[in-house]
């Protein structure tokens, strides 16, 4: 158990440096930790992540554009943000939620009550709907001394509220503002390993969805498909290691496997293609796997996606 205090101890005798790549382990565990040994990301980024109201504030006290949003402790508040936000809008839990889980869309007030029955046991925000053209997230790593280092913008396409596909998207329009944003967050929370921040593009503008503090499944095409892994740049970063090149190798994509794992050797066939199962059993909705693409070229990227799509469908219909 988390809380066990006797393996607690004994954990912390036998490493040099504490790490994390799960943002919902209990504060009070890795607060007990770092009066032991140091615990990287800092505790602060991983207590404002663990709450979309506080993240939210972060991001306006920073200057960095979120979805209008409204917390929510009641049925009587819920009904007061969809008055001021206006419908759709997104009712979410606080704490706990992702990959489409704790949420529920609000399409007209008839949902209302629905959406508090469903939720309403816990802390809410409510967040008004982003008209968006695309979704894309960075991948941030700042070490010990403050060094920092940005991953290519990945774009991504979720089907169900859960991540699908990423191309890392090499001299895209957004890199810059991207790190601008992902930037002030790294410094506000004197942040040592990897972070993940989710963005929307809006009328050619970025606006902030969320940030992970760990390594994320946007950024796991870095195992093939960059000169050092988002995974090596975290434990460099934690380590006081100087952090690796984050250049791609090729053009790089990423492909989830969701639900069903297709036949190894079909995938296999597929030049450039690189296979993860992560040994979890088969189930609807459960992110099963991935597979990482490379190419010489985008249109060869893109050729080398839409067999592995192909591949995907095949084991499912």
């Amino acid at each position: 158990p988390y809380d066990d205090p006797k393996a607690l101890a004994l954990f912390a005798q036998q490493v040099d440096v504490c790490t994390y790549e799960f943002e919902n382990v209990p504060s009070p565990v890795l607060t007990a930790l770092a009066a032991q040994v140091p615990v990287y990301p800092p505790l602060a980024a991983l207590a404002v992540s663990q709450d979309r109201l506080t993240e939210k504030q972060l991001f306006a006290s920073l200057g960095i554009r979120t979805a209008p949003y409204a917390a929510v402790d009641s049925e009587a508040m819920l009904r007061a943000a969809v008055a001021a936000l206006g419908l759709p809008a997104i009712l979410k839990t606080r704490r706990f939620g992702y990959d489409g889980k704790g949420q529920f869309v609000i399409r007209s007030e008839a949902d209302i009550a629905t959406a508090w029955q469903a939720l309403g046991s816990v802390p809410l925000i409510l967040e008004g709907f982003v008209r968006f053209s695309r979704e894309v997230s960075i991948i941030a790593a700042r070490g010990r001394d403050g060094a920092t280092a940005f991953y290519p913008v990945s774009e991504n396409v979720h089907r169900d509220g859960i991540l699908f596909t990423s191309h890392a998207r090499t001299g895209d329009a957004r890199q810059q503002q991207a790190e601008a944003f992902a930037g002030k967050l790294l410094a506000q929370l004197d942040y040592v390993g990897v972070l993940c921040l989710e963005l929307f593009e809006v009328d050619g503008e970025l606006v902030a969805n969320e940030f992970a503090p760990r390594v994320h499944n946007s950024g796991h095409w870095t195992i093939e498909g960059s000169e050092t892994s988002q995974f090596e740049n975290h434990l460099r970063a934690v380590s006081g290691l100087p952090l690796g090149n984050t250049g791609c190798v090729g053009f790089p994509a990423l492909v989830n496997l969701v639900g069903t794992l297709p036949p190894l050797a079909t995938l296999l066939a597929i030049p450039q293609v690189h296979v993860h199962f992560y040994g979890k059993t088969e189930k609807p909705a459960r992110k099963v796997g991935h597979v990482t693409i490379r190419a010489s070229t985008e249109a060869e990227r893109e050729a080398r996606v839409a067999q592995v799509l192909q591949v995907m469908q095949e084991t499912t219909s």
